[in-house]
């Protein structure tokens, strides 16, 4: 990532409760849910920390189900013609407001992008899906190559494919 912040697994260690991301759900979430969705594996969460060991940012993936008939036609095709299919869930995706503006959602995104690609090679996922929250996330995944997924146009989609190749590159 880079020398100043790192990227973990939430832990018990980790102190949540000054984490301010100005989005009252994501920050709702990661102070009250997140930590329960971790014991019950509902999602995975991580944490981005600076050298102070505070965080930074936090992201949470889980396995999802994507009907075939959502993908755009130049994707379905080159899909199986299962009626859905596995793929990664980023659920939430947060920089503390005070971090905003440095180019850490890029980073946390990349990390996210990096450990699904990761994952294939265990549990099998043709991409990650995102629900963006308004317009503004939407850009910001529409920006790193996701597209729209047809009926739900908060709902975007990166085709592992790619992922691959850019992890590749790395």
């Amino acid at each position: 990532m880079n020398s100043e912040h790192r990227v973990e697994r939430l832990g018990a260690s980790h102190d949540r409760t000054t984490f301010d991301s100005g989005v009252l759900e994501l920050d709702h979430y990661f102070h009250h849910q997140c930590g329960q969705d971790a014991r019950r594996k509902v999602a995975a969460p991580f944490v981005m920390l600076n050298r102070q060991d505070a965080i930074v940012g936090y992201y949470t993936l889980s396995a999802c189900g994507l009907h075939l008939a959502e993908f755009p036609e130049a994707i379905a095709r080159k899909l199986p013609r299962y009626p859905v299919l596995p793929a990664t869930l980023l659920g939430r995706l947060a920089i503390g407001r005070s971090y905003q503006g440095r180019s850490l959602g890029r980073f946390l995104l990349m990390d996210a992008l990096y450990r699904s690609w990761r994952n294939t090679s265990e549990v099998g996922s043709v991409g990650v899906a995102v629900d963006a929250l308004d317009e503004r996330a939407s850009a910001f995944y529409l920006h790193y190559e996701f597209m729209q997924l047809r009926n739900s146009p908060n709902r975007l989609f990166r085709p592992m494919g790619t992922i691959e190749k850019a992890a590749q590159a790395r």
